[in-house]
């Protein structure tokens, strides 16, 4: 397996915890939403302001284009949404959930995301749609709360076991 891709919610530490995963594993490591902006040359909000399609469409290049690569990528939270993106990423690669609680996501997610300023009860609703989503998508289960260090270090674990 070449890929490493982490995914979860909002708020799980993925783009945290993908450079200290790399470093580790002594590889490089991206974040789709960083490569997402550098390809679009806008930023996020902007695209979801054309709508979420832009963004979406945006997002799976970006993916595709580092599928199989040795490399570790922090992906978006939305990513489990497209099943054969799910399938691309399978290829040559282990997906890694980072799961953790919804204090743990709303302690993590709160200030400065203009979604959940206008509706805090949005985080919830949207981890109860997606929940089966990244369960299906896992090919392991990572506890994401606590220190980024130890997420790590649970993370890199799991990846020697499965390669």
């Amino acid at each position: 397996m070449k890929t490493l891709w982490l995914i979860g919610m909002m708020g799980a530490g993925k783009s945290t915890v993908a450079p200290l995963v790399a470093e580790l594993l002594g590889r490089d490591w991206h974040d789709t939403d960083r490569m997402v902006e550098q390809r679009s040359g806008e930023r996020v909000e902007a695209l979801f302001d054309r709508g979420e399609e832009a963004f979406r469409t945006e997002e799976a290049a970006a993916v595709r284009s580092v599928a199989g690569e040795p490399v570790v990528v922090a992906c978006g939270g939305g990513v489990v949404l497209d099943d054969a993106l799910i399938a691309d990423m399978r290829v040559g690669g282990m997906i890694v959930w980072l799961a953790a609680p919804l204090d743990v996501l709303a302690a993590r997610s709160m200030p400065g995301r203009p979604l959940l300023e206008a509706d805090p009860e949005a985080l919830g609703r949207i981890l109860r749609e997606r929940e089966h989503r990244y369960r299906a998508a896992a090919d392991v289960v990572v506890d994401g709360a606590g220190p980024s260090v130890e997420v790590a270090d649970r993370v890199v674990a799991a990846w020697s076991i499965s390669s």
